[in-house]
């Protein structure tokens, strides 16, 4: 996979497809990791003459035009990180667009609006999703696949763009796959993998490689009471996939089997609903009252998994311990991030909702040893499935 370094960008228009799929409170952006972590690549195009045309998605629009879901408050915030003006297209692909390509000079750097406002971009239709990448590659020399959170997905900007200019990885795409290969490759061990997250259908690809790769495998998160359940606990008014608790039931026999320990929760904080100001008390992970929710791990679980993460030297972890948007659920994830830092272990959290919760919960980046961008890619590549925008890069 070539690198930007093998590029000659010098005045030379460059295509960046970058993930700035950030949240939005209105047109306030609540969380601007995903900008910053696009900046080094930008950047260095820059710092090498090359005319930078960002290109991204923002949301689920599908298709249409739908101005709260407008990327004008990003190029706003890009701006300020960059330290200068960046041109906004206002549309994707247009005459906007077209225009401010062709007025760009060396070192600047322009966005287009949301890629997803075409309906070519997520067409499953191979001549309407080539047909935008197209007008797409009329806007530049060249392609620099950046946006790791979007490359597992099979769209123009990511799949067919890159096939029809000279390519290459940018920095962030590189790193993220050099992480995940050390993950799969060649984890210094023991390796210990923590899952959350609300729904376990979302992780069973991944449980089902994890049992050839990990040593061990903690759970939290709402998926864990599809675990409980499977091991013949009632889990009251807890999420729970019942349709899952055979396949459940098959990976605890297999990870007997192959030895690999799983790690699930001795006590729950379990309240009477979904509030933040809901009644709730701690409760053993067995013994979950009737209509009661489980929306924490218990503060003894908390313990035994960062006892669990002590003596690791690998850890991946993707998926909250459970509702760390409300203070009195938040005790189980917070207690999971400090365990991977204290661990002093090579450390990667997996991108989407344990990213936000790190930077939620007051911790410094810095402290762990990678924070991926894309929560749904990298799940993909630990699953081994193959990524179209890595194989498109690859090419």
């Amino acid at each position: 996979m070539r690198t930007i370094e093998d590029l000659d960008v010098a005045g030379n228009r460059v295509f960046v497809r970058a993930d700035l799929n950030v949240p939005l409170d209105g047109d306030r952006i609540t969380d601007d990791g995903r900008i910053r972590a696009s900046l080094p690549t930008i950047e260095k195009l820059r710092s090498r003459g090359a005319r930078v045309i960002v290109g991204a998605h923002l949301g689920r629009p599908k298709g249409e035009v739908r101005p709260e879901f407008s990327l004008r408050p990003v190029a706003a915030r890009l701006g300020e990180l960059l330290g200068t003006d960046v041109h906004f297209a206002a549309d994707t692909a247009g005459e906007s667009a077209r225009e401010v390509s062709a007025a760009l000079r060396d070192g600047e750097v322009a966005l287009v609006e949301n890629l997803r406002f075409e309906p070519g971009e997520t067409s499953k239709d191979e001549a309407e999703r080539g047909a935008f990448a197209d007008r797409l590659a009329r806007l530049a020399d060249l392609y620099v696949g950046d946006g790791f959170g979007a490359v597992h997905r099979r769209h123009a900007s990511v799949f067919d763009l890159p096939r029809r200019l000279p390519h290459a990885a940018g920095g962030l795409v590189f790193t993220e796959v050099g992480v995940l290969r050390r993950l799969t490759e060649s984890p210094e061990r023991p390796y210990a993998v923590v899952l959350g997250g609300s729904k376990v259908s979302d992780k069973l690809g991944v449980i089902d490689n994890l049992l050839g790769t990990a040593d061990r495998i903690l759970v939290g998160g709402g998926m864990v009471f599809t675990f409980l359940a499977a091991q013949g606990h009632e889990v009251g008014a807890s999420l729970l996939e019942r349709d899952q608790i055979p396949t459940v039931q098959e990976y605890l026999r297999r990870a007997a089997e192959r030895g690999v320990e799983f790690v699930l929760p001795v006590d729950i904080v379990a309240a009477d609903r979904f509030a933040a100001d809901a009644g709730h008390d701690v409760v053993a992970a067995d013994a979950i009252p009737a209509g009661r929710m489980g929306l924490d791990i218990g503060p003894r679980s908390a313990e035994l998994f960062a006892h669990k993460l002590a003596d690791a030297k690998t850890i991946f972890w993707n998926g909250p311990m459970g509702v760390f948007e409300m203070a009195p659920f938040a005790g189980g994830t917070r207690a999971v991030a400090q365990g991977l830092i204290d661990s002093g272990a090579f450390t990667v959290v997996g991108g989407g909702d344990s990213a936000a919760a790190v930077r939620a919960l007051g911790f410094e980046e810095s402290a762990f040893g990678h924070i991926s961008t894309g929560g749904g890619a990298s799940l993909e590549y630990l699953e081994g499935k193959n990524l179209p925008g890595i194989a498109a890069l690859e090419e």
